[in-house]
């Protein structure tokens, strides 16, 4: 801001910027950052006028006006007693007067507005001297340069409190003994320069306490507010008491009455980032409602607008509030039984829209030729970044399964994350909400759902190296499905058993299970899952010593799936083939078949499976005495892997292209 400030800026053909506005949400900073300005303007000389500060008070159960601030203004400007003119309209002339009258450049800090009524009389009518406004509220009533004010960067929030306490006490090493604990302390209080003032005061009163107490107390009562508030007994260096929520109580009350709800809905959203159409189905709004009311919230810094994704003809925006806010919208909703019971309604409705587009998310995933077409995705990409887009919304709404009001919807849409999280590899993700609906599940007396959630378990598990766990989750799913006589899904829990009894060594018992579920299948007529289990028991067969056995079960595999247009397992049915092909001594056939898998991997813009295929395909090369294009497919796997963040494996393919230099 400071250069903007500076008198040369005004030279030269360009109209003059005069008024500058910094905005932002209450305990931001704003009022800071205005009298910093001003000081280091008048060390460099810009105003030698001087500078004018009055506080409007604007939030304030009783706003100052205009016609009280230009008393004010007067005052300072030496004007007063006798010299006082006694009608407002002449206080204003004489104000008026005595700026354009001014020679010296002046800086007039208008603080703490929250209309335009307060600020616009007290404007000066001369384009010598700058004005800078402080706000909540974005003004949009005269041409401004607007300064938006965001929380700090951690780092500036850790050195914030850590120096607030060497500056009282330099003995005080609590942050060089618990760095973990600070930053965790200042995650809380969401990187809000007051709420950082409040706790780094009840850190220097509780001197003999560790901050960690601190995080814990907070932790406890699930309300930093609170625990803030109740703590704070002191002023900041303006001497105004340092307190957080009547800041934040103050803007909800200010709120029109539509906005209002849309704030207190919004904070019970799931996910940190919420998109405009969640919204709507949240607040039971069209989306040009929804939008235009987010846009209100936006101008009073209550609800951050986040750019999404920018493409050639619009820009996706997500809503975002501060964790202090989110606390208080929860807090006001949980006081109320009116306002509960409007929030169970919204919960509901947005975990409705979550779900119904989940499902048709997953359904364009798994589409194949001849079945009907998903609604709303018209291919893979567009449901792949709807799912990107509102994956933390998605994971935190299967956290809801676990209240009972929920649980049904919860579970259901969790089923359809399962193979979108496989194939971004968010497994973490996936066991989470695989893990809370099998629990959910169980607890409704809801056998097949709990036994398909803990299969899902099971195989996200197996994906993190967590087989013996992956066996038991698969062997209680597999109980459950025999419980309940559902000979389909046993089949499906069979086959995914053998793949986590393969990675376990135990190649036979594997063996049979695949076969198992292969028996299951056939009887039921499903053609598409025997040709995955063709497929996966080719893989136990290889992990027999058996390759030409395998060899045979990946072929079958293989041609069912060209049958039935399903071009990304036949990719991956190309790529295991090879495998057995080159166990098989086969190294050129092997290579022909890497190469059909790589085709389809890339069409399908699967990046992990594209660098497990390239580095089956540098092996291949390494045994037919091919070490030039071997190291070729070795670097080529480790960019594939390092686009699936798959870092580890591109490391361990750059080594083995570095060893074969």
């Amino acid at each position: 801001m400071l250069p903007h400030l500076a008198p040369d800026k005004a030279d030269g053909d360009a109209l003059p910027l005069l008024i500058f506005a910094v905005t932002g949400m209450g305990g931001i900073g704003k009022t800071a950052l205005a009298v910093e300005a001003a000081h280091r303007s008048r060390a460099e000389g810009w105003f030698p006028g001087g500078t004018l500060f009055v506080d409007l008070r604007g939030y304030d159960a009783d706003p100052v006006t205009a016609d009280q601030a230009v008393l004010a203004l007067l005052d300072a400007l030496g004007v007063r007693a006798q010299d006082l003119p006694p009608t407002t309209e002449r206080q204003y002339d004489a104000y008026g007067a005595l700026l354009a009258e001014q020679q010296k450049r002046m800086l007039l800090i208008l603080d703490n507005a929250s209309d335009p009524s307060q600020y616009l009389p007290l404007l000066p009518g001369t384009d010598h001297h700058r004005v800078l406004i402080t706000s909540r509220d974005r003004p949009d009533a005269l041409p401004v340069r607007l300064i938006d004010l965001e929380t700090l960067a951690p780092d500036d929030s850790v050195a914030l409190v850590s120096r607030a306490l060497h500056d009282t006490d330099e003995r005080d090493d609590r942050p060089a003994r618990e760095p973990d604990a600070l930053r965790e302390l200042t995650h809380l209080c969401g990187h809000l320069p007051l709420a950082l003032q409040i706790g780094a005061a009840m850190l220097r009163r509780r001197r003999h306490r560790s901050i960690a107490s601190l995080v814990a107390e907070i932790k406890e009562t699930g309300d930093p507010a609170t625990v803030l508030d109740n703590g704070s007994r002191g002023t900041d260096q303006y001497g105004r008491s340092l307190v957080l929520r009547p800041v934040l109580e103050t803007s909800y009350r200010r709120l029109p009455p539509d906005q209002a709800r849309l704030l207190r809905l919004l904070a019970l959203a799931p996910g940190t980032e919420t998109s405009t159409d969640a919204v709507a189905a949240l607040a039971d709004l069209g989306e040009e409602t929804a939008l235009s009311l987010l846009e209100d919230l936006a101008a009073t810094h209550l609800v951050t607008p986040v750019r999404e994704s920018e493409g050639a003809a619009s820009v996706e925006v997500r809503w975002r509030l501060h964790d202090l806010v989110r606390a208080y919208g929860v807090g006001v909703v949980a006081g109320d039984v009116g306002l509960r019971e409007e929030g169970e309604a919204a919960r509901e409705r947005v975990l409705e829209f979550y779900c119904r587009w989940a499902i048709a998310a997953d359904d364009r995933l798994q589409w194949l030729p001849g079945r009907v077409e998903p609604e709303r995705f018209g291919d893979r990409a567009e449901a792949l970044a709807w799912l990107d887009e509102e994956r933390a919304g998605l994971v935190a709404a299967v956290g809801w399964a676990r209240e009972e009001r929920y649980a049904d919807t919860a579970v259901r849409l969790a089923g359809n994350l399962a193979v979108y999280l496989g194939w971004r590899r968010y497994f973490d993700d996936w066991i989470a909400v695989a893990g809370t609906a099998g629990e959910a599940a169980h607890q409704a007396g809801h056998s097949h759902r709990e036994a398909m959630a803990r299969n899902d378990l099971a195989i996200a598990l197996r994906q993190t190296g967590r087989t013996g766990e992956a066996i038991d989750a698969h062997t209680r799913a597999r109980d459950l499905c025999q419980h309940v006589g559902d000979r389909h899904s046993e089949a499906i829990v069979w086959d995914c058993l053998g793949n986590a009894l393969r990675e376990a060594g135990r190649a036979g018992e594997a063996i049979d299970a695949h076969r198992r579920a292969g028996d299951l299948f056939q009887a039921t007529g499903d053609r598409h899952s025997e040709a995955r289990v063709w497929n996966n028991l080719g893989g136990a067969l290889m992990a027999a010593g058996r390759a030409e056995e395998a060899i045979d079960a990946h072929t079958r595999a293989r041609d069912l799936f060209q049958t039935m247009g399903d071009r990304h397992r036949e990719a991956r049915t190309w790529n295991n083939l090879g495998s057995a092909l080159l166990a098989a001594g086969r190294a050129e056939e092997a290579i022909t078949a890497y190469g059909k898998s790589l085709e389809d991997r890339r069409d399908f813009e699967d990046w992990y499976g594209e660098g497990h295929t390239l580095d089956n395909l540098a092996r291949a090369h390494v045994a037919a005495r091919s070490p030039a294009e071997a190291r070729t497919s070795y670097l080529q796997a480790a960019a594939a892997y390092t686009r699936a963040n798959a870092l580890t494996e591109a490391a361990r393919a750059r080594t083995r292209a570095a060893e074969l230099d």
